[in-house]
């Protein structure tokens, strides 16, 4: 997609982002919020900043790697098909 991408459609929601601080996330009143991933069970199985930065920095490395002429439109976290062990409590 070229162009501005259409925002602000979220009910509850408002995300807003800054170059240097990376995304801020807050209820549609003001009030602080956290990004967070959901399984297909609709567990929450990771959330708060460590989500917002990984987020941050895979919509940043893939737009760098676009503007370098890479072709890398695509960036993973981790490689495809491969997870991550746990961390131990």
């Amino acid at each position: 997609m070229i162009g501005i991408p259409e925002t602000d459609t979220l009910e509850h929601a408002r995300i807003s982002a800054n170059v240097n601080t990376g995304y801020q996330v807050t209820t549609a009143d003001g009030k602080p919020a956290r990004l967070a991933i959901i399984d297909a069970d609709g567990s929450v199985i990771e959330a708060g900043p460590a989500v917002a930065k990984e987020a941050w920095n895979v919509c940043i490395a893939v737009q760098k790697n676009f503007w370098i002429g890479q072709g890398h439109l695509v960036i993973h976290s981790s490689p495809p098909g491969q997870s991550k062990p746990a961390k131990a409590a």
